[in-house]
């Protein structure tokens, strides 16, 4: 456990701009019962609405989950600021609610170099083999082979396959190029379910990297038919020299205890919020340093390469099959160079850091990172959610 000061959260920070509009469900734990509550925010209030859904799964599945979920009644937990003081491990009373990221049994996936900024620096870490001194040479290098600027680049389209060709003729082609401007989008696991963390907790890095970085992003919840039905926001902690040394490490460098954050809410679609309002996102990011190191950036949805929609449809189809629907990362275009330490060793995290990706529309998400095994562990799966409701009585 850490000395320092737990993280702070505040409601109407986290919350989207339009909140009182929004229709906003997440997750909370429930000491009283020892498991979850799937729960709807209102007017600043935490609602349990699990005898009517008892997992988020069960209200993505709905015709119209706003409605559903608006429509829903349920027992009130508190006020949303209580349960935000009470989720961060070394502040939290464990008598009383807390939050948890919100989703549950949807399998947690990912979209990887939809960006061209993000795509390069995928091809800068393959040709550095993880060696963060060597990547600015290369950075150069790549940058003058095929420039910075593919955002009006068309995967897959006749001009991508010309650039293709010209880029294997000089050397040049990448795995992350095939991905980032063929006809295949790269989707890939991000995490096993129930193994999300939510706003407030720890984050995780493995002490194995020495390269790594925070991937602000927005995240689709997509029902088991392949339908998006709403959106958080997400944080796809990314160890860059373990991915750098080799595509066939994703895992390693991906899928580590903490290390996927999702939150605050999952905000439904509804006459408010829409799938235009995901392409038009600007998702922001800060991360504060325990030394004072200030990093900001953002990632503006409207300079991605792929659709959401077909991202999400190379998701869920009849050839990739989720009956309990999914959540996905739709990728970043925020990949950091600048240096922290010293000169031309470019941006990684330390252990302490506070990462917030924020949007108007979506709200807050807040991690502080640890080391993955200082994070809170995960003992909660399936299997025992499974148990819990059966024993609570929410399974038909």
């Amino acid at each position: 456990m850490s000395a320092e000061p737990p993280i702070r959260l505040d409601a109407a920070a986290t919350l989207p701009a339009d909140a009182a509009s929004a229709a906003l469900a997440g997750r909370a734990w429930l000491p009283s019962v020892r498991g979850p509550a799937t729960i709807a925010v209102r007017d600043g209030e935490c609602i349990d609405v699990s005898r009517a859904f008892p997992t988020m799964r069960d209200l993505c599945e709905q015709p119209d989950p706003a409605a559903a979920l608006r429509a829903a009644r349920g027992e009130p937990l508190g006020a949303l600021q209580a349960l935000l003081d009470n989720t961060p491990r070394d502040a939290r009373d464990a008598s009383r609610p807390w939050l948890l990221a919100p989703c549950d049994l949807q399998a947690i996936k990912a979209a990887g170099v939809t960006f061209a900024v993000s795509m390069l620096e995928r091809v800068i870490e393959e040709r550095a083999r993880g060696d963060l001194q060597a990547a600015a040479a290369i950075r150069g290098e790549v940058k003058r082979l095929i420039g910075d600027d593919l955002s009006k680049l068309r995967p897959g389209s006749p001009e991508a396959m010309a650039l293709k060709k010209v880029l294997v003729e000089q050397g040049a082609w990448s795995q992350y190029l095939e991905v980032g401007i063929g006809p295949d989008a790269e989707i890939f696991t991000k995490a096993p379910p129930m193994s999300a963390v939510g706003t407030g907790m720890d984050a995780g890095l493995h002490p194995m990297s020495s390269w790594n970085n925070p991937e602000p992003e927005v995240v689709l919840a997509i029902a088991s038919s392949g339908r998006v039905v709403g959106a958080a926001l997400g944080n796809d902690v990314n160890l860059r020299d373990v991915e750098g040394r080799s595509a066939l490490l994703l895992g390693k460098a991906k899928d580590n205890t903490a290390s996927c954050a999702i939150g605050p809410f999952v905000r439904f679609f509804d006459a408010g919020f829409s799938i235009d309002d995901v392409r038009s996102t600007t998702v922001s990011l800060v991360v504060d340093g325990p030394e004072g190191f200030v990093l900001r950036g953002s990632s503006s949805l409207s300079r991605i390469s792929r659709d959401p929609l077909d991202l999400a449809a190379q998701t869920v189809s009849p050839h990739h099959q989720y009956p309990d629907g999914a959540m996905l990362f739709l990728g970043t275009m925020f990949a950091p160079i600048e240096d922290r330490h010293a000169p031309g060793q470019g941006f990684t995290h330390v252990y302490g850091d506070r990462v917030t990706i924020s949007a108007p529309k979506l709200g807050a998400l807040v991690n502080r990172m640890r080391r993955t095994d200082q994070c809170e562990p995960w003992t909660f799966g399936a299997g025992a959610l499974m148990r819990n409701l059966a024993g609570r009585g929410l399974l038909a």
